[in-house]
This record gives structure tokens, C-alpha cells and sequence, in this order.
């Protein structure tokens, strides 16, 4: 009751108190007066409602002494009206606290109730409540039938005073609720007003953390007695009506929520974010230590039941017919949200097996289940495993009982996984392929199970959409061939339900996604794919792809009415043909479009060459910008998720928001596979990486988003608290098949092309990036790194690991410095995110080629890092000093090299960077670039080279302290880097040999040397080991028949020469003991020269110049060892003349430049007259120029075929010519050999005009030059067929010069003596019983030549010429030669048909008229009666 000027009632008495003295004589007369006033004027709910909170700050004794009387005059008046009504006192004081609340309830000025209060109503409910906690204190206060009158008030309460009667320990709620006689009432009241305060709550943002408060309060108790456990049970057995009150009021919110989850899109945005607020009562931390575990596990558990079988009025074919509208983005958000939250309170097994027992013991709502699903395999990493075993578990039991229940659940749930792209789950088709593809699968034990299978696919057939339908035809089941009928019968089916749709399954694209479901592609669409895809691989192989030649004859229908079409789009046609143009051009060539078509397609380019330039450039690169501004909102909300902790649970749902917005903004993927096959390799040109601007522009927003993500995150928690976000992130971008070549290519140029110019954000955030990309390995095809057009070993397919390295180089100071950088980052970045992951997941995390990179570059920048250095680190240091504005990578890059963890990683066998990959990484560095000064690099060197790999042992990468076996490994990995490819070089491989490297290498080979020496009575001293590589190295290259393989082998060779070349000379050859003297030994370096290198030689019988040189150097050299130097010389050449003449003919070739190197050589170390083998040749060099010059008599001394070497070798230097002619007739008569000897070289040069005329022979001079020759001996009549005649024994006098001739001239030889038939006279034929095999002989193998089409190469003169027989053609050969044969057939005495009979057979199956001719004229009764003399000649 209020006084003058709005005072209190304890305002008054206190004033009253203070400024006068009581005019009673005692406390007790003040009391009577005082009952008599209220007598009369008294209202004691007003009276309630005067009193204040009785606990005041810093109160006085006096001041508590007024309260303390004030509350108990409100007893003392409760007590007397009491006393008066004749009621008890705390009756009187319930129902007038009753009152009270109504009236403050009703005081609100808005026309309808509404569950919260206003200010005024809050402060007077406050008063009353204080007093009633007074009254209470005192005992003057009934709970119970406070409850009851609560119920009898004309309007229920308002929610809020309920709460606080409930928060204020006054009455709580399930008392209040316990009172209420009609329990549905009370239910209608509670969700009535839960429904508003939801609603109230997201309206007005200052009462939401109120609301909040409320419905977290509400929901314990709904909870605790809802859902009781047996040990709460006892003392709680007052309450009947209660637990059925709150079981029942969860359950109609839950129906409110799940009534508007089937029309999201016809409630209002009010009504859908109320339900969003009453969905806070599944957060688990509300519940916190007030709930019991079991409970809230009990209500989690009870309430996804429920969610699963609400109102299950969907059929399994609505469910086939439109789960595609399910999927996790199309789904209702308030059922992902729902999900989400009560997924929380358990483990995915745990989930997954909730919805198992569900669909076996309910009717389900197969739209709910298959959100569930949806949501499960977003959300939980692990439900992948997971549903793949419960599919599994699905199959059996189906099978086991031909339970068409548990299959159709099996094929919703694949589906629905699949659904949500291949980052979460497998493609349908794979999943059909693995469950029925094979033998093994459920259907194939019996014929009743595989009738089971195709009658429910045939079931299913109604309702399929056609990309299933598609799968099943493409992918059929297994079935063996007796059963084959009920295959064709379902494939029937099913072409006929495709019929139905429209869908013709000639009309599927020749690389279509048979693992997408969408059904919007139609077959111009995925032609256009198709025509992409098929350039792609042309583009790459050179060669019309095979599905494209299939398609031209088995699918004609879809290869004209759709992919010519496609393929053959008018357009601007570039002045220099692209891969388009050369492709339609192979297919015209190829009969594959027809005439009209093409000439149509001509047409129509033409017309459109000025209109539509610019036009269609406007059209390659404009594309919808809104789906990319959405991609963009998209991220940045993804980013405001990221950067706080307490909304991780939600990345994964807008991870999936992110991925479906790709899908519209890149298109579905298309295949990259062959129509059967498995993912084709991703191809990537890393020299010049293409991609579309569409593509790019994603491309860049995904790694920018990444980058930013990374350091946001980063700012407010290291990698390991940020949890798997960004992992999330890279594994739903690995999942877009057709976004990942862009991806890798504009990785290529990032990383390769721009590494140095990048800043710090950028590395960290891109060293990142590939962890995560390394970490989804398995989501990613192989890469196939396309590094130029002139590759001298095919491309080489890499796995993601691999290619990110490689476009990691080191090579100038600027890519030295970016890779330290990058790789620290990385490094550190994936110790700092799995801190605590154990060794072996560790290394399965990291790839290899990451850690050797850093073992190569960290000690050689950093003299720290030579030393063993290990410490006990703490990964914040290496977090920090990466993520510090002021950068220091060597500090980094030292802090984490002395890291324990990362020392242990370097013991495993696979991080260990063996002394071969530290070699390939050298030998890319450019000195003139390199980050290290000479000096530095030689120390560098010295280092690595003999104190970490020479004593270190094998298993580590090392040598075991074996020079030998060091030399080796320098020797196979320069051969090796040589034949690499070199990312940058356009496709040059590397033709010089690092000197630095090199130097190392000549170093350990004299040291080699010197201790052979001391050890050469061993065994182990007499094996030359240089030779025993390089001919061990070719052992693998067998001189195959194929062209490429043969340039590769001759590449090789040379790589050979050049080592050789670049070593000591005295490497060459070997020394030895021999009794008391030490001898020369070059047998190994003759084996390889006979074997090998003889095959990359000059003109055919020499060596080049360069090894011929070295090679007397090394003698000259060597022979300082042995006791009598020249007789170690002439003992070495002299062998030569059997052993290995080519030796012998390669100084003769080059004497005029090889003589005073050698004299001055000889003369530098002995100072003696030359060594008398030496001497010879200084004598037969001016003999024969002599005898070309003046006419002087040639010297019979010495072997005919070396003075037949030297004097062809002084005609071929001397011009003009003229004089020869008369040298060959000045010869003698007993010069056969030596005649025969020069006729061969003369050939060589021959042979070697046609394969190599850049040698400077020509071919028409030295053909001219034979047929004197060949002239000069029928002349004499002396025999040279044998030379051509490898298996007559009576060769053997010109095994020497067939020995000394390169394997390739000696095949072309048929070439060569058919290249002479002018000079063949017909006495040839008769004097020459043998003649008739040798040319049988020779052209049989010219025939084969031909056929393999190996040695029969048209030298650059003879295409270009315009008579295509004046260099010998090679079909004018053979037609020379064959006309040659069946003239000179009938002409040969009987006697030569003897020799013939072996090569009968052979002749027959090559030229049959040929073989016919033969076996006319070889019988011996044959007439040979001709009307007239043929002219052979």
C-alpha cells in the first residue's frame, strides 16, 4: 500500500520510526493500534507486494532490525486475517500470492498472452516473489495448494512467472504440472507457450538469451522426468502425471518441427526460425551433470526414432523416384540441423546402428532416412567404412532369406551415399560393379540367387530413373554363360523402360559418368563432353582414340546424329591447325566423316570467319557470374565457421552447400575414364599449363578461400585446434573429377612457374594445400605430366605426391630459396597439425618426397645441418616462426631439421634421400644460377659426398664405404639425369655433364686406379668395373625392332662416349702382371667397343674422333707403367689388327689430325722415337698418299684391309678426283684382298650417304667410286661376292672387315649390292657358282628389311630430290633387285642351283613368283629354251 508522494509501507513506518517518538506507552499498545487501523483499511495482497528484496548491500544492525520487523508484522497481519477468516495462515498467504500473480499476468497491454513479461510485470513479480520466499522462511506458506489455485486462474500463467517460480526454488515445475487435474490441458498450455517463446525469442533479440534460459531450464526437467532411468525412479514416485506431461509435450514440439520439415518452403521465415530455436533443446551442453547420461542418450535415441518413422506414408517407389531431392543440400535444413545435434551425443557406429535397428523393427518415412543418411556420410568422416559394412551386412541377409526387403534397403542407401559426391561415399556404379561384377559376389552361389537378384532388378525397373538403369546395362552382374538368358532378359527390360523415357542407349555419351545421377545431360550436352574428352586423348596419343573408331561402326546413330555434329560446330578456323582441326582432318583421312559433311562444315567456317570472331570469343569466355557470386557468399561463410571453434560441427553441412554450389558453377563432371575402365590419368602439360577461364576463375577462389581459411584459423588457434576443416575442405574439392586438371594446372603454375615471386601467405597457404591434397591421395587419379614434344623416354604417370614434387625444382639461387620455403612450410605444418598422431600415421601423412627434398636443401644452405643435430622440440616454435610477419625460413627450416620427431622420421627406410636421388637433385642445378658460390658448392660436395654417402651404410642410401660402388651410382645417375626429362626445357634433354660432379667422378676413378695397382695380382684387380656398368646398363635395352627403342639405345651410346670421354684416358685400360712384366689389358675396353660402341660410329667403320684420341692418349699413358713402354704399344695395337680393328680403321680415318697429337704425346712423356706399330702407320699414311699423288708403288707389308683402309681414306680426302682411277689400275694383279678391302669401305661410305649424309659423303660420288672399283676386279675377274657372304667359310679372310662395321651397315648391305647392279656383268653369273645364293641371300633379307621396316630410311636428299630413284627409293630397290633376280634366274648354270635350295622355302612364302621361278629352273631336266636372249643388263 502506497503513501503520500508513492512511498512504501516501510518507507513510512521507518520514517515514522526516525522523526518521532511513539505516543504509546509500550510496543504493545502500538501493535492494537495498528490491528485496529488495518481493521478497517486493510488489503493484504497489496500488502504482499509492498515488500522489497530483504538483502541490502552493506546494511546497518538498525536497518536489518527494521526488516527483520517488517517481515514478521506481515506474518503477525497474515496470522490475524487468518485467524479472523478462520483459515489457516500459509492458506490465506497461497491464495493471495495467487491473486497477485493473476493480476500481474493480466496487466500486459497486448491483447493476447504472450509467454514472456514485461518490465513492470517482471519487477512486480519480483516483489511478490521475495515476499513469498519470506512467508516460505517462515512457514506461512502452502506449496500445494498454491499449485492447485494456480490451475483455477481464469487464464493459465504466463511462462515466464512459472519459470520463475521454478528458478526460484519456490515451486517447481513438476509439482506445478503434478497439480494440474487434466494432464492433456496442461499439455495444450506448455506447447502452446513454448511455441511462442520460440517465436518471441527469434523476433526480439533482447529477450533471446532470456528464452533461452527458459528452455534450457524446461528441457532438464522434461528430460528428468520423461525419460527416467530405474535408479531415479524411487524418488520420484510422487510424481504420476508428470512423466507422461513431458514425454508428451517433446513429443508434440517434435511434431511441430517434423510437420514443417515436408513444407519449408510454405511456412513463413518466422515460423522456420522459431523452430530453429525449440531445436537448441538437442544441444547436449544443456544438459550438462543435471541430466543422467542414459537419460539423454535414452531421449537422442527416442527422438531419431521418431524422426525416422514420423508419418510414413512414402512408398519404396516414391523413395527410388525421388531420393535424388534428398540429398544433404536439397534436404530441409531444419532435418539437418536436427540430425546434426543429435548425432552429437553419439559416435557414427552408434548412429549407423540406430538406423539399422530402425529399418528393421519400423515402418520408416524413407525420406527422413535417407536425409539421415545423407547427413551421416557429410558429417562423419567415418560413416564411409561404416555404411559399406552395413550394405554388406544388407547383401547377406537378403540373400540368405531372398529378402526383397533388406535388398531394396541396400540399393536406396548406395544410392543416397552416392548422392553426395566421391569424396564422401563411392559412385553407384562402382558400388553395383563390386556387390555383383565378379564371381564372388552374393548372387553367384546359386541359380535361385541370381533369378533372386534380376527379379528384384526387374522389379525395380518401373521406377528407375535411366542413370541407373544405364549403370546395370553398362556394368550387368556376373552371370555365368549357361544362365545367360536371364541377363539378356533384364537388359531387355531395361532398354525398354529407357525407351520409355526417352533415352536411347545408343545415345550414351562415349565417355558418359555412369556414377552421376543427373538426369539433365542430354546427349548433345555430353557429346560436346564427349568431342573434349576424345581431343583430350588425341591430343595426347596422336591417335584417333579407339571409342571414337568403335562408335564410327557400333554406334553409328550417336556417332552422326550427335558427336560429328558436336564435333564439326562452325567456327573461326586458326591460321596454324590445332588439335581440332588436325583431329577432323585424321578423321577424314580415316573415312570417318562423311564428304558432304565435311564440306559442309568447311562452308559454314568460312562464312562465319569476320562475323563471328568476336562473338564467340565473348561466348568461350562469358559464363554465369551469379552462381559464382554465391560460391563467394558461400565461402565467406565458410570462413566465418572456421575462425570459431564452437561452430566446427558445422563446416562439414556448409562444406556440402559449398560443393553442390561447384556443381552448378563448373557443370557435372563427365568421366575420365574409358567407357569400362578405371580413372585414365589426369594429363597436365607442366610446360604450359592450359585451362579454361571459367575453370581458372574456381579455381583461384577455392585456393584463395583455402589460404584465407588457413590464416584466420590460424590467427586464433594452431593447426592442431582447428580441427578437420580445411581437410574437409580438399577432399570435397578432390571430389569434382572435372575441376581437378584445372586444379593441378594452375598448382603447376603456382608452384613451378611463380614459386619465387610468391609471398609468404601464399607458401604457407599452398605448402598447406598439398598436405591436405596428399592426405585425399586416394580420391586422386594419377597424373600423366606431359614435358615437351621431343621426350626421349615415355611420359612417366605419378601419383598426386609425386607431381607436386616435381614441380618442385632446385636450380637457381630464386628456386632454391622458394623450395626451402615451401617445404619448411609444408613440413611444418603437418607436425604442428597431428602433434599427437602416432609415428606410423605420420609417415603415412607425409610424403617421402617432401622430407628428401628437405634433406637435399637444408644442409646445403645451412652449414648448421651438416652435423648430427637433434633436440627435443616444441612444434609451437615452428608454428610460430612460420606464422611470424618477420620470416626467417633458414631459422625455420633449422628448428624444424633439429626436431626429434623429424629425426626420426629420417631413420625410416622410405624418407631417406639415397646418395642416386641426391645425385639427380645436383645435377639439376645450373652453376652459373646456383644460390651457392663455386667454392661453396665444391665444399658442399666434399661434404656430401665423402662424409655423409661414401662411409654411409647401403640401407641408408649410402656406398658402405665402397669407391667402386660410388663410382658406379655417379656414373648410373649422370647417364640417368641425362635421359631425364627437365620440366621447363621443352623436352631437351640435358647433353652436358655437370663439371663439378664430373670432377668428383675422375677424382674416386684415379684413386681407383692408384689402388689397383697395389692390388693387381687379385682377381677382383682384373675386372675393369667402368665397362662392367655401362655394358650391365644396356643389358635391359635389347635392340629391339621398334624405332624408339632403337634411338633410345643409340642415345645411350653416346651418353656412354661422352663418360668415357670426360674420365682419365688411362680409365680405358687396364694394367697387369704378367710374369715379371706388367702388360697392357684392353680386352674389356675391345668388348665394348665391338659389342657397343661400334654402333654409334663414323661412316660405318669408325670410331668419332673425340674416343679415338682418347683412347691413345690412355695407351700412351698406360704404357708408363710397363717396364718397355713402346713394346706395351705395339703389343696393344698389334692385337688390335684381330681383336678389335675398328680401333686400327678409326686412326686411319682420322691420322691427318690424330698424328701430331699422338708425336707430340709420345714425345712429352718418353722423348723417344715412336713406338715402331706407331711408326707403321706414319708409313702407311704417306705410302698411300704417295701413291695417289706421284705414282709411287703402294707397300704389300702389313694387313691388305688396313692399306686398303688407308688408301681409301687418302682418296676420300684428295680432290679432284681423276687420279684414283689410274692408282686402281696401277695396282696388281695379286691385290685381290686389298681390292676387295676397299671396295667394302667404299660400300660403308655408301650406306652412309643414304643414313647419314650430314657425314658429308656423297651418295652419288660414292657410288661411282664402288662401281670403279667393282669394275677393277671383274676386270681381273677376281672374286668379291664373297664379301657379301657371312656363312661361307671361305669369309673368314673378311670377317675382319665385317667385324669392324656398325650392326645397322652391316644389315643395309643388301642395299648396297643392289645399289651396283649397272656394274654386273653376265660372265658373273657363271664364274661365280655362289653368286646366285648371295644375291638370293641379300635380297631375302632386303625383303625383311622392308617388312619390319627398320633399316630402310630415306636419307633427307633422296625425299627431297624429285626423282624418287635417283638416291634409291626404297621400293625402287627392291623392285630393282627382284627384276634383277628373275633375268639373271635363267642364265645361272645348274651347278648354282644347289646352294639355292635352303633359302627355297623362305623365297616361296616372300615372293611366290620369285620362289617359282627358282624351282622351275632348278630341276634338272628344266629346257631352257628361249625365243629370244633376255637383257638382264
Amino acid at each position: 500500500m502506497a503513501g503520500p508522494g508513492g512511498r512504501t509501507w516501510r518507507d513510512l513506518l521507518a520514517g515514522r520510526a526516525r522523526k518521532r517518538k511513539s505516543a504509546f506507552g509500550s510496543g504493545a499498545e502500538l501493535q492494537e493500534a495498528a490491528l485496529r487501523l488495518l481493521d478497517h483499511h486493510q488489503n493484504l495482497s497489496d500488502l504482499l507486494l509492498e515488500v522489497e528484496d530483504t538483502v541490502k548491500p552493506g546494511g546497518q544492525d538498525g536497518v536489518e532490525h527494521q526488516e527483520a520487523s517488517s517481515e514478521s508484522f506481515i506474518v503477525s497481519v497474515l496470522q490475524e486475517q487468518a485467524s479472523r477468516l478462520g483459515v489457516p495462515a500459509a492458506v490465506l498467504a497461497a491464495k493471495n500470492a495467487v491473486t497477485n500473480i493473476e493480476r500481474i499476468c493480466q496487466a500486459s497491454a497486448s491483447p493476447s498472452q504472450v509467454p514472456l513479461l514485461n518490465m513492470d510485470q517482471r519487477k512486480r513479480l519480483s516483489c511478490l516473489l521475495q515476499t513469498v520466499k519470506d512467508l516460505l522462511a517462515n512457514n506461512v506458506f502452502c506449496r500445494s495448494l498454491f499449485c492447485q489455485e494456480m490451475w483455477k486462474m481464469k487464464v493459465p500463467p504466463v511462462l515466464e512467472a512459472v519459470w520463475h517460480l521454478h528458478s526460484g526454488d519456490i515451486v517447481g515445475l513438476g509439482e506445478l504440472l503434478e497439480s494440474n487435474p487434466s494432464a492433456p490441458a496442461v499439455v495444450e498450455w506448455l506447447c502452446s507457450s513454448l511455441c511462442g517463446l520460440c517465436q518471441q525469442a527469434e523476433s526480439s533479440s533482447g529477450d533471446a538469451e532470456l528464452a533461452g534460459c527458459i528452455l534450457s531450464d524446461f528441457a532438464i526437467v522434461f528430460l528428468q522426468n520423461g525419460f527416467q532411468q530405474t535408479s531415479e525412479l524411487g524418488r520420484k514416485l510422487e510424481f504420476k502425471k508428470v512423466p507422461y506431461i513431458c514425454h508428451a509435450v517433446l513429443q508434440r514440439m517434435l511434431t511441430w518441427v517434423l510437420d514443417a520439415v515436408g513444407k519449408e518452403k510454405q511456412e513463413d521465415v518466422s515460423t522456420l526460425q522459431a523452430m530453429r530455436f525449440w531445436l537448441n533443446v538437442f544441444n547436449a551442453s544443456v544438459y550438462k551433470s543435471a541430466v543422467h547420461p542414459d537419460s539423454l542418450q535414452q531421449f537422442f535415441r527416442h527422438t531419431l526414432t521418431e524422426v525416422l518413422t514420423y508419418n510414413p506414408l512414402l512408398k519404396v517407389s516414391d523413395a527410388i523416384h525421388m531420393q535424388k531431392e534428398w540429398s544433404f543440400t536439397r534436404t530441409c535444413s531444419l532435418l539437418t540441423t536436427l540430425y546434426r545435434k543429435l548425432f552429437v551425443a553419439f559416435s557414427a557406429k552408434e548412429s549407423i546402428w540406430q538406423l539399422q535397428q530402425v529399418l528393421e523393427t519400423h515402418e520408416v518415412n524413407w525420406q527422413h532416412v535417407l536425409s539421415c543418411v545423407s547427413t551421416l556420410v557429410i558429417c562423419q568422416a567415418e560413416a564411409e567404412q561404416l555404411f559399406k559394412d552395413l550394405l554388406s551386412h544388407l547383401l547377406i541377409k537378403a540373400f540368405e532369406n531372398y529378402d526383397m526387403e533388406n535388398m531394396i534397403t541396400a540399393f536406396l542407401i548406395a544410392r543416397q551415399a552416392a548422392l553426395e559426391g566421391p569424396a564422401v561415399f563411392m559412385p553407384y556404379s562402382e558400388w553395383f560393379k563390386a556387390s555383383f561384377g565378379n564371381a564372388g559376389g552374393h548372387h553367384g552361389s546359386s541359380k535361385k540367387a541370381l533369378v533372386f537378384l534380376f527379379e528384384f532388378l526387374s522389379e525395380l525397373v518401373p521406377f528407375e530413373a535411366a542413370p541407373y538403369l544405364k549403370v546395370h546395362i553398362m556394368y550387368p552382374p556376373f552371370v555365368p554363360a549357361k544362365h545367360r538368358s536371364i541377363l539378356l532378359e533384364y537388359i531387355t527390360l531395361a532398354k525398354t523402360r529407357l525407351a520409355d523415357l526417352k533415352v536411347a542407349i545408343e545415345d550414351m555419351g562415349l565417355y558418359e559418368d555412369l556414377s552421376s545421377t543427373d538426369e539433365s545431360v542430354q546427349p548433345q550436352g555430353q557429346a560436346i563432353r564427349d568431342v573434349e574428352k576424345a581431343l583430350q586423348i588425341f591430343e595426347n596419343t596422336r591417335k584417333i582414340p579407339t571409342s571414337v573408331i568403335e562408335a564410327s561402326i557400333f554406334r553409328r546413330p550417336y556417332y552422326t546424329s550427335w558427336f560429328l555434329p558436336a564435333l564439326l560446330r562452325p567456327r573461326v578456323l586458326p591460321k596454324t591447325p590445332d588439335v581440332r582441326m588436325t583431329f577432323i582432318e585424321s578423321l577424314k583421312r580415316a573415312d570417318k566423316i562423311p564428304a558432304n559433311l565435311y564440306s559442309t562444315y568447311i562452308q559454314a567456317c568460312c562464312a562465319m570467319k569476320e562475323k563471328m570472331r568476336q562473338d564467340e570469343s565473348k561466348a568461350e569466355t562469358s559464363h554465369s557470374k551469379e552462381p559464382v557470386e554465391q560460391l563467394e557468399a558461400d565461402l565467406a561463410a565458410l570462413r566465418m565457421l572456421i575462425v570459431d571453434q564452437a561452430k566446427y560441427d558445422d563446416v562439414p553441412a556448409q562444406i556440402a552447400v559449398i560443393s553442390d554450389r561447384l556443381k552448378s558453377v563448373l557443370g557435372h563432371s563427365s568421366d575420365e575414364n574409358e567407357a569400362a575402365t578405371l580413372n585414365s590419368p589426369i594429363q597436365v602439360d607442366t610446360s604450359a599449363p592450359r585451362l579454361e577461364p571459367c575453370h581458372r576463375s574456381v579455381v583461384d577462389l577455392l585456393l584463395t578461400s583455402f589460404c584465407q581459411n588457413l590464416i584466420a584459423a590460424s590467427y586464433f588457434n594452431p593447426p592442431d585446434r582447428q580441427g578437420p576443416c580445411l581437410s574437409l575442405f580438399v577432399k570435397m574439392m578432390c571430389g569434382h573429377k572435372n575441376l581437378l586438371p584445372a586444379l593441378l594446372g594452375r598448382l603447376c603454375q603456382l608452384i613451378y612457374h611463380q614459386g619465387p615471386s610468391l609471398n609468404d601467405a601464399h607458401i604457407l597457404g599452398l605448402a598447406a594445400f598439398v598436405i591436405h591434397l596428399n592426405e585425399s591421395r586416394a580420391l586422386i587419379p594419377e597424373v600423366e605430366a606431359n614435358f615437351g614434344i621431343s621426350q626421349p623416354v615415355p611420359e612417366k604417370v605419378l601419383s598426386i605426391s609425386e607431381y607436386c614434387n616435381s614441380l618442385l625444382v632446385c636450380r637457381t639461387e630464386e628456386s632454391f630459396a622458394f623450395c626451402m620455403r615451401f617445404c619448411t612450410a609444408a613440413a611444418s605444418y603437418l607436425m604442428c597439425k597431428f602433434p599427437a598422431c602416432s609415428h606410423e600415421d605420420l609417415c603415412a601423412l607425409l610424403p617421402p618426397s617432401l622430407v628428401k627434398k628437405l634433406q637435399y636443401i637444408v644442409p646445403r644452405l645451412c652449414l648448421e645441418a651438416r652435423g648430427i643435430l637433434c633436440e627435443e622440440g616444441n612444434t609451437d616454435l615452428i608454428w610460430s616462426s612460420l606464422s611470424c610477419p618477420s620470416l626467417n625460413y633458414k631459422r625455420a627450416s633449422l628448428c624444424l631439421w633439429k626436431q626429434a620427431r623429424f629425426q626420426e622420421l629420417l631413420k625410416e627406410k622410405a624418407f631417406q634421400l639415397s646418395f642416386r636421388e641426391w645425385l639427380l637433385l645436383e645435377l639439376e642445378v645450373y652453376p652459373e644460377k646456383d644460390i651457392l658460390s663455386a667454392s661453396e658448392r665444391q665444399e658442399f660436395h666434399y661434404w656430401a659426398i665423402y662424409q655423409r654417402y661414401l662411409p654411409a651404410p647401403s640401407a641408408s642410401g649410402g656406398c658402405d664405404g665402397d669407391l667402386e660402388k660410388a663410382c658406379g651410382v655417379i656414373i648410373n645417375t649422370i647417364l640417368d639425369s641425362s635421359q631425364r626429362l627437365e620440366l621447363g626445357s621443352r623436352g631437351q634433354s640435358k647433353m652436358s655433364v655437370n663439371p663439378d660432379i664430373l670432377c668428383k667422378l675422375q677424382e674416386m676413378v684415379l684413386e681407383l686406379r692408384c689402388r689397383r695397382k697395389l692390388l693387381s695380382g687379385c682377381m677382383d684387380a682384373q675386372r675393369h668395373f667402368l665397362f662392367e656398368i655401362l655394358q650391365e646398363r644396356l643389358k635391359d635395352r635389347k635392340d629391339g625392332s621398334a624405332l624408339g627403342e632403337q634411338l633410345r639405345r643409340q642415345q645411350e651410346l653416346l651418353l656412354h662416349r661422352r663418360i668415357l670421354v670426360g674420365l682419365p684416358a688411362s680409365a680405358l685400360i687396364m694394367t697387369r702382371r704378367k710374369g715379371k712384366k706388367t702388360v697392357l689389358d684392353c680386352e674389356d675396353f675391345f668388348c665394348f667397343v665391338n659389342s657397343e660402341l661400334k654402333n654409334v660410329c663414323s661412316r660405318g667403320y669408325a670410331l668419332s674422333y673425340d674416343i679415338t684420341a682418347h683412347f691413345f692418349r690412355g695407351l700412351l699413358n698406360a704404357s708408363l707403367d710397363c717396364e718397355e713402354s713402346a713394346e706395351g704399344v705395339n703389343g696393344v695395337l698389334t692385337a688390335c689388327q684381330t681383336k678389335c680393328p675398328i680401333v686400327l680403321f678409326s686412326a686411319v680415318l682420322w691420322w691427318p689430325r690424330l698424328e701430331p697429337v699422338v708425336c707430340s704425346h709420345w714425345k712429352r712423356l718418353f722423348g723417344a722415337p715412336l713406338a715402331e706399330e706407331l711408326e707403321r702407320l706414319r708409313e702407311w699414311q704417306s705410302s698411300a698418299t704417295s701413291f695417289l699423288s706421284s705414282g709411287g708403288v703402294f707397300p704389300l707389308s702389313g694387313p691388305p684391309w688396313i692399306l686398303a683402309a688407308f688408301l681409301h681414306c687418302t682418296v676420300q680426302q684428295q680432290s679432284p678426283r681423276g687420279r684414283e682411277r689410274n692408282a686402281l689400275k696401277r695396282l696388281g694383279t695379286d691385290k685381290e684382298q686389298l681390292l676387295v678391302s676397299l671396295l667394302f669401305f667404299s660400300l660403308m661410305d655408301l650406306i652412309s650417304a643414304k643414313i647419314a649424309p650430314k657425314e658429308g659423303v656423297d651418295f652419288q660420288t660414292s657410288l661411282e667410286w664402288c662401281l670403279e672399283i667393282l669394275q677393277c676386279l671383274e676386270d681381273r675377274s677376281m672374286s668379291w661376292p664373297l664379301l657379301f657372304h657371312s656363312a661361307e667359310k671361305d669369309s673368314r679372310k673378311y670377317c675382319v672387315l665385317r667385324s669392324a662395321a656398325s650392326d645397322r651397315h652391316i644389315r643395309l648391305l643388301p642395299v648396297a649390292f643392289y645399289s651396283l647392279t649397272p656394274c654386273f656383268h653376265h660372265e658373273l653369273l657363271t664364274r661365280e657358282q655362289t653368286f646366285l645364293y648371295v644375291a638370293l641371300d641379300l635380297y631375302i633379307q632386303l625383303l625383311r628389311l622392308f617388312v619390319e621396316g627398320r633399316h630402310l630410311p630415306q636419307s633427307d636428299q633422296a625425299v627431297q630430290s624429285p626423282d624418287p630413284g635417283e638416291h634409291g627409293d626404297p621400293l625402287e630397290v627392291i623392285s630393282t633387285a627382284r627384276r634383277f633376280l628373275l633375268g639373271a634366274i635363267p642364265r645361272c648354270p645348274a651347278q648354282s642351283f644347289g646352294n639355292v635350295r635352303p633359302l627355297l622355302a623362305t623365297c616361296e612364302e616372300l615372293d611366290p613368283e620369285l620362289g617359282a621361278a627358282l624351282l622351275r629352273f632348278s630341276r634338272p631336266d628344266a629346257a631352257m629354251e628361249l625365243d629370244e636372249e633376255l637383257l638382264l643388263f
